[in-house]
């Protein structure tokens, strides 16, 4: 039964369309110029449409839209609604990790050079993003070798009464210790940048100059230690690869297919000189490269604040002007996105092309069938399992009750989906009952996945088969739960439960749908028992004393230091109580009068 607003209702502006299941789960998004006449080009024969779009049109049971002012505006939402509702049929990115980049606040006197993966509009420099956590390290650990930049990891200036051991190895200029001039080290920090920029010819530069000063005056000291600077700094810029004459910043993309499999490759360009890569794989899609792209340029730029500004891509995207304005603005410059035909740039995007058809080559032979087909068929499940959330109670004697949700997509964490619930309906020690209440509230949010996974063994697995049949929905997940080994029988393995079987699914202990079941399990557990453990040390640090007023976490301190602890103070008279620093004698005789009430 088709669900949602008619056809003929959609207007013919920009905005947002939402294709959903009979549950109500939204299973594609998609944007237009003109939604009445985009929506309607999906209303064709199925020997008409894509593949995709075929399949997802069996699918679907209901379609909504919202409109928006302007076909950027479109854009923009589409992809925060992808974002939120990690539809089936939309090309989504995995990987959600962020690169490591160098940060560099020369907004201190006295900066300090340290690693970070979140890049903020603070003032400071940010220097990447580097391909690994190794290779900024690495980075990083040259740079501390060649220049004395300090090495202490606060933001302030920490005041030592003697200099650490890299002032002894003449690796830092000792400020926390010596009257050392901003000057003298603000050229330490521009030598810094200067080698971090990749304007290596105009650092070695100015080093020899100070080379050629040093000696002049005799300190052949120092003139020996900037000798060593600049052969070291040669060296390095020796070993880059210099792929652009023109010292651009640029990002090239290039991207190879092979069946329903897509194989994305970024090369980062700094200054001209290829600085590292990284690469994303997107399966089981029946889509075509363009569409591709176009999601990774969506999904990968709205996590990264470092955007240069050319980005070379391989395939043609449809909506160039939408996605360069909305990166212009994110970037805080102008970005142009390009697909060169000719000349330099098309080497560098064949070059990166290349690179993705080995990536997938090599894939395509090593992986003949994906973790969700595995699966499904071990566990002999309805539908392939591409989201799977994994569920898990944690409490102490049925205190501070808690639930955690955690959530996997083709086997790997997607942590925006992951929640956590206080279990308010059940009292005392009940884990079936905190169970059912988990599992009742998880449906009642809608948007389910394809799999449950239950932390226990037949019984929990049975409260939450009953929980999801009672909701008479044909879209609701799939259910199974996985159990540890019992010692006392001389269990080797953990084991799965599911519906319909006396016995447990046994695989070996290095099964791969065995692993990944218990990384799941274990990822609820863990979130699970760091919540509880959450909850208890803030009921913990309670006082009565907050509960008085005027008693804030000052004097609270201050009470509890001088009488040594709350027992002390419900004691003390109110003349005691006025000879602590902070508190009146108003406030004493309430402190006074709160306890004589009350059993100590």
């Amino acid at each position: 039964m088709w669900k949602g607003r008619p056809i003929t209702s959609f207007p013919d502006g920009p905005g947002v369309y939402l294709f959903k299941d009979i549950s109500g789960r939204v299973i594609y998004v998609g944007k237009a110029k003109n939604l009445r006449k985009r929506v309607l080009s999906y209303f064709r024969p199925p020997s008409d449409l894509p593949d995709k779009t075929s399949l997802m049109m069996k699918r679907a049971s209901g379609l909504d839209y919202l409109l928006t002012s302007t076909e950027k505006e479109a854009f923009i939402l589409e992809s925060n609604l992808i974002k939120k509702f990690m539809p089936r049929y939309n090309v989504i990115l995995r990987d959600d990790k962020r690169y490591p980049c160098l940060r560099l606040d020369i907004n201190e006197p006295y900066p300090h050079l340290g690693i970070v993966r979140r890049i903020r509009k603070d003032g400071a420099l940010y220097f990447g993003p580097f391909s690994s956590a190794s290779a900024v390290r690495s980075t990083l650990k040259f740079i501390e070798r060649i220049f004395p930049i300090r090495k202490c990891k606060t933001r302030g200036l920490p005041k030592r009464t003697r200099p650490c051991l890299n002032y002894e190895m003449d690796r830092c200029l000792g400020p926390c210790t010596f009257d050392i001039p901003v000057s003298k080290y603000r050229e330490v920090v521009q030598q810094v940048r200067l080698f971090l920029e990749g304007r290596n010819r105009e650092l070695t530069e100015q080093l020899r100059k100070n080379m050629v000063e040093a000696g002049e005056h005799l300190d052949f000291e120092r003139a020996a230690r900037i000798r060593d600077q600049i052969r070291s700094i040669e060296k390095t810029v020796e070993r880059q690869h210099v792929v652009s004459p023109r010292m651009e910043d640029e990002d090239i993309i290039g991207l190879a297919k092979k069946e329903r499999m897509h194989q994305l490759i970024i090369l980062f360009v700094r200054k001209g000189s290829l600085m590292g890569s990284r690469d994303y794989i997107v399966k089981n899609q029946p889509c075509d490269s363009a569409e591709v792209l176009e999601g990774f340029l969506k999904q990968y730029y709205r996590r990264e604040a470092f955007i240069p500004k050319r980005i070379l891509i391989s395939e043609p995207v449809e909506d160039l002007l939408p996605i360069t304005e909305w990166l212009s603005d994110l970037a805080g410059h102008k970005v142009v996105i390009h697909r060169p035909l000719r000349g330099e740039k098309l080497r560098l995007v064949e070059m990166a092309v290349s690179n993705a058809e080995n990536l997938l080559n090599g894939r395509w032979e090593s992986q003949k069938e994906d973790v969700v087909s595995i699966v499904r068929s071990a566990l002999k499940l309805k539908m392939p399992p591409h989201y799977i959330e994994g569920l898990d109670i944690s409490n102490l004697q049925g205190d501070e009750a808690v639930g955690s949700i955690v959530s996997f997509v083709d086997g790997l964490p997607h942590r925006s989906g992951y929640r956590n619930y206080r279990m308010n309906l059940v009292a005392g020690i009940d884990d079936y009952g905190m169970m059912a209440e988990l599992v009742e509230r998880r449906v009642s949010k809608g948007h389910l996945p394809d799999l449950f996974l239950v932390d226990g063994g037949k019984g929990h697995l049975a409260v939450v088969k009953n929980v999801l049949d009672r909701q008479e929905n044909p879209d609701a997940p799939e259910v199974i739960s996985i159990a540890k080994q019992d010692k006392n029988r001389q269990e080797k393995h953990d084991k799965i439960y599911v519906p319909g079987r006396k016995n447990p699914i046994r695989l070996r202990a290095d099964h791969p749908v065995l692993l990944l079941m218990m990384r799941i399990r274990d990822e609820a557990h863990r979130r699970a028992i760091t919540y509880h453990r959450k909850l208890r040390g803030k009921n913990l640090k309670r006082s009565e004393l907050d509960l008085i007023p005027g008693i804030g976490v000052k004097r609270k301190k201050l009470l509890l230091t001088h009488f040594s602890d709350i027992n002390a103070v419900a004691e003390a008279t109110v003349e005691a109580l006025v000879s602590v620093q902070g508190i009146n004698r108003t406030l004493a005789e309430s402190i006074f009068s709160f306890f004589q009430g009350k059993e100590v």
